[in-house]
């Protein structure tokens, strides 16, 4: 085997531990270390852990509460960023930006969430949709958890038989479990139309014409997305369907197997022994799929905390040049994440 890529997170969140764990399964890469800057509930939970990751820290004021603690330092942020290939960054939205300069210094390519502002990258990218804009770029950016699910159903219909426009109605989770900021509340709440989801998707596909409305609500295990799509090419439900299965980040599931709504797939990962109770493939609705005219309608469920995961590794696969195309880059994360066994 070929010496393995670098990589490092910072950040170490709700995205920022999946990463590691996602990085830290792949063969040919080798994860160097996390960055964040304190005593974080992650932290505390990794040290508990027997700290299997290496900790740089971000904020050297914080190094004496670490140390309190039992936490070992292995170094600075700058320490990190030095010994890496890549960075993923995974911090909160704002601070990657800031981040960048340091990655600039020492002249290390990044990948960026999808919080970050679209200028801050040479690419807006999606492990499917686009990888090859992507293939030795120095910093790409990730779309968001709703985007990165939505892009892979469309994209699934628009590579078999074309896409002329999608609509798009959010049912979007308010927080994620163990979130307070946002409050306690019983309430739904309208966002102005077009939501940024669809504006995104045009941009990664701009011959797709895209639109969307998006509702809070108070829940935290996942979003729903109904998508009404206008195919090219008139297909059946049965064939809708058969193209949905064929891709191996998007599990068809039915209500009739007891897939009663969000809660139902979290509870199946859970299940399934997946760390967190994590879901790296969106999910569509069977008894969803209908059609209106030659307009195909389904719903598709985003587990928010994990769908993004494979479309990074996949964006660490384009930068580096590991794959440059994206039939080998994502096969070889899919292949490393265990992505697609269950449909064997």
């Amino acid at each position: 085997m070929s010496k393995r890529v670098k990589v490092g997170v910072v950040g170490y969140g709700v995205i920022g531990q999946r990463l590691a764990d996602g990085v830290a399964l792949q063969g040919d890469m080798e994860l160097v270390g996390v960055a964040d800057v304190g005593p974080t509930l992650s932290i505390r939970a990794l040290r508990e852990r027997g700290m299997p990751f290496d900790f740089y820290l971000a904020n050297p004021a914080n190094r004496g509460v670490l140390e309190e603690l039992g936490v070992p330092v292995t170094g600075s942020l700058e320490d990190l960023v030095q010994t890496c290939d890549i960075i993923l960054d995974a911090t909160s939205a704002g601070v990657g930006l800031k981040n960048k300069e340091l990655y600039e210094k020492h002249r290390k390519k990044a990948v960026f969430q999808g919080g970050e502002k679209n200028a801050i990258a040479d690419v807006f990218f999606h492990g499917y949709a686009n990888y090859e804009q992507g293939v030795g770029q120095s910093y790409l950016k990730l779309t968001s958890c709703n985007t990165t699910g939505l892009i892979r159903a469309v994209d699934c219909f628009d590579r078999a038989v074309g896409v002329e426009k999608v609509a798009i109605t959010i049912i979007r989770r308010v927080a994620d479990p163990g979130d307070y900021h946002r409050g306690l509340t019983n309430a739904l709440q309208m966002d102005k139309a077009p939501s940024h989801q669809a504006v995104d998707l045009m941009t990664i596909m701009p011959h797709i014409e895209a639109t969307g409305i998006l509702v809070h609500t108070p829940v935290t295990h996942g979003h729903i997305i109904t998508v009404v799509l206008t195919p090219k090419k008139d297909l059946s439900v049965e064939e809708a369907v058969a193209h949905l299965k064929a891709h191996p980040r998007i599990r068809v599931v039915s209500i009739n197997e007891g897939f009663l709504g969000n809660a139902s797939l979290f509870r199946y990962a859970r299940d399934l022994g997946n760390p967190r109770g994590d879901m790296y493939e969106i999910a569509v609705w069977k008894d969803s799929v209908v059609k209106s005219g030659k307009d195909i309608m389904f719903a598709i469920n985003i587990p928010q905390e994990a769908v993004v995961i494979p479309e990074s590794i996949d964006a660490i696969r384009s930068a580096l040049k590991l794959q440059t195309t994206r039939e080998e880059g994502t096969s070889k994360t899919n292949e490393y994440l265990g992505i697609g066994r269950w449909n064997r």
